[in-house]
């Protein structure tokens, strides 16, 4: 492993420990060469998900665009990093177990991503939905909201059903 500070190739592991639920192994290192310490992330070699855009080009799945285009919607609602970090590792695990062809459209994924948000925030379930589905007015606001509205308007903050009279 390239130690980051001085680019030696030699390092010691001091911690090993599982991180994201199992799916990935922590490990804390030492450069050999200038004691430099740093951490690494070590995960399943997965196929490559080939992404199909609305222009029809294709590209390689980046869990970093994801998860950049995540933290842009969730900006000042108080959500955790590390609630992102969970939801793009639920789509990426979905996306791997679901795909035969390996091949998604972004439209898939960013249904995806709406449906984990609508789940935990209005504000940014609304913010990525602006730019995902590409709103040109007011009303495209106004029936996001009436739609995202009707389906929260029979749960309750804590997700129990209201009574509907």
């Amino acid at each position: 492993m390239q130690c980051p500070s001085c680019q030696h190739t030699e390092s010691r592991v001091l911690e090993s420990r599982s991180a994201d639920s199992g799916r990935s192994v922590r490990r804390r290192r030492e450069c050999l060469h200038c004691d430099f310490r740093f951490t690494t992330y070590e995960r399943v070699e997965t196929v490559p998900i080939t992404v199909i855009k609305r222009t029809g080009n294709r590209e390689i799945f980046s869990r970093s665009k994801l998860l950049h285009g995540l933290v842009r919607a969730c900006e000042k609602t108080g959500l955790e990093p590390a609630r992102l970090e969970s939801i793009v590792d639920d789509i990426e695990l979905q996306l791997q177990q679901q795909r035969h062809g390996r091949e998604v459209s972004s439209a898939e994924i960013g249904e995806l991503v709406l449906q984990q948000l609508s789940e935990i925030s209005e504000v940014a379930y609304v913010r990525f939905a602006s730019v995902y589905r590409q709103f040109q007015g007011i009303s495209d606001f106004v029936a996001t909201l009436e739609g995202l509205s009707g389906r929260t308007s029979r749960q309750r903050p804590d997700g129990a059903l209201a009574a509907v009279s």
